[in-house]
């Protein structure tokens, strides 16, 4: 078994430089961990039967992007680069890059009290300390008399440097900065607070410095979000750190590690303000709206699947994940000013719009009134308002295009959801799916006939096959009832599908 698939001590777990060393415990980049934690999960799921397409999607079980994306992004990372994500607004970059973090692996043997996270063996071994030179504080720390000038590796006794295993966290090995206008490069190196230098009067202690997001991430993982934004001053400071792993804090005269793996994202529209240098270091990845509806609609899925209360009937959800896509077909996404209302933000505002404005208005099961709606609340939300003129048209222009094309999508949606059942279940059989209508039609209207139904009895066989059908695929929340809701279902089909399946009923043709 390799070192780095040995069975790792608990976290907390205290030992020495000299214990570390007798065991042979490796000392990698961030980069290096990375890939080998990226290539032991992929291996992981192949073992258990995916194949290497699935075990790549399984590493980012709450993001959905198209498989070339994922494709990218592992192996920009098993390569060693560091990644900018660029994009339209709203399409996962960040998700994506805050996934990036969770797969990150987060534990490391560090120097006890280093405020950097030195490893261990930085401080006793020449080799080890040449490729990752420990920080000024420890170099004080383990020399003689406390005198950097004298600090030799080779001499340091290693059973006198204790280690920790520490699990990186916020500030320790994880830093995550948002690009502004404002964001000073003392932000990132951090600097020697001289008022403590006062108190502590000695300027390697400890306290004396304040890491800023560079030193914070060392040995672990960088967030940027929105790169461009960022002023060429500090863009610089993090290429230094990106060209020579050192970073200089302000007011010092020392330099610190800065090694990480940096993930930067990035809008369209902020991409000329990114430097060529830093640039250069960085992969640039493109993270797009994806193509395929069934992702679309697993987006939505997957953010509301932590608020079971708040439903929406499946073919209302479907739909208005349609009208967004027909916006995206057909509107810029360089528009600043609309740029963000197809994003998949919007996905899934129409969703939680819509099941608010149902229960507002009394509603137990949202209507497509609702959805109408949701839609114009959503994607009116999402407008950058620079003016109340822009404003006013561009709300105009997101009313119209509602009106055009969600009566399109609600056909699109029942009819898809018919073919479905009546292919799948009905295995289509036209004498079965002619009962199943007419029994509905006798109900949707019967308040006595709907009470039969609720019971449970012989009585509409049929209809009593699609409430099952549509409990088990909606699994509507208490307190609606399956037969409720397959009623509810049954009028929607009524009036947008007309119980038709057509060849062209499948979920990516454009509306």
């Amino acid at each position: 078994m390799s070192p780095a698939a040995a069975p790792s001590p608990a976290p907390g777990s205290r030992s020495t430089a000299a214990a570390l060393k007798s065991a042979k415990v490796p000392v990698q980049t961030p980069g290096e961990r990375f890939r080998a934690e990226i290539l032991r999960s992929i291996e992981k799921f192949r073992q258990q039967g995916l194949s290497r397409p699935e075990a790549v999607r399984a590493l980012f079980p709450r993001t959905v992007l198209p498989e070339a994306t994922y494709e990218d992004v592992i192996t920009s990372l098993v390569s060693g680069a560091h990644v900018l994500f660029f994009g339209p607004s709203g399409a996962g970059k960040t998700s994506l890059a805050k996934d990036l973090w969770t797969i990150f692996p987060k534990e490391v043997w560090a120097i006890d009290g280093c405020p950097v996270l030195d490893h261990p063996l930085s401080v006793i071994d020449p080799a080890i300390a040449a490729r990752f030179p420990p920080c000024p504080i420890c170099e004080r720390r383990f020399a003689p008399g406390g005198d950097p000038t004298k600090f030799q590796p080779g001499a340091v006794d290693a059973t006198q440097v204790p280690a920790t295993f520490v699990t990186l966290r916020e500030g320790f090995g994880y830093a995550r900065l948002q690009g502004s206008s404002e964001v000073f490069p003392d932000h990132l190196t951090g600097n020697i607070n001289l008022r403590k230098l006062e108190e502590v009067g000695d300027p390697m202690s400890p306290l004396v410095l304040e890491p800023g997001k560079l030193l914070q991430a060392n040995r672990g993982f960088l967030l940027v979000d929105e790169i461009g934004k960022l002023p060429l001053g500090t863009q610089n400071v993090l290429l230094q750190a990106l060209q020579e792993g050192t970073v200089t804090p302000a007011k010092s005269r020392e330099s610190f590690p800065g090694l990480f793996v940096a993930v930067c994202t990035s809008n369209l529209s902020d991409l000329d303000n990114i430097n060529d240098p830093l640039s250069d270091r960085l992969t640039s990845l493109h993270v797009g709206y994806n193509d395929h509806h069934a992702d679309n609609v697993r987006i939505v899925a997957l953010a509301r699947a932590d608020d079971p209360t708040s439903f929406v009937p499946e073919i209302l959800a479907d739909a208005g994940v349609r009208v967004i896509e027909a916006w995206r077909l057909r509107m810029s996404e360089d528009n600043p000013d609309i740029g963000e209302v197809g994003s998949n933000r919007t996905l899934i505002d129409v969703a939680d719009r819509t099941a608010a404005i149902a229960v507002l208005a009394g509603h137990p099961l949202a209507t497509s009134a609702d959805l109408k709606a949701g839609l114009v609340h959503a994607m009116r939300g999402r407008i950058r308002a620079r003016s109340g003129d822009s404003f006013r048209q561009n709300e105009k222009r997101v009313s119209e295009f509602i009106d055009q094309y969600l009566d399109a999508a609600l056909k699109r949606s029942a009819g898809v959801y018919w073919c479905r059942f009546y292919r799948g279940v009905l295995k289509e059989n036209k004498a079965d799916g002619e009962a199943l209508v007419g029994e509905g039609r006798r109900l949707k209207d019967d308040a006595e006939l709907q009470t039969q139904l609720a019971a449970d009895g012989p009585n509409f066989p049929k209809f009593r096959g699609f409430a099952k059908y549509v409990a088990d695929r909606e699994r509507p929340p208490a307190p609606l009832t399956p037969s409720a809701t397959a009623i509810h279902v049954f009028r929607l089909l009524e009036e947008y599908s007309l119980f038709t399946c057509k060849d062209e009923d499948d979920d990516d043709a454009p509306l």
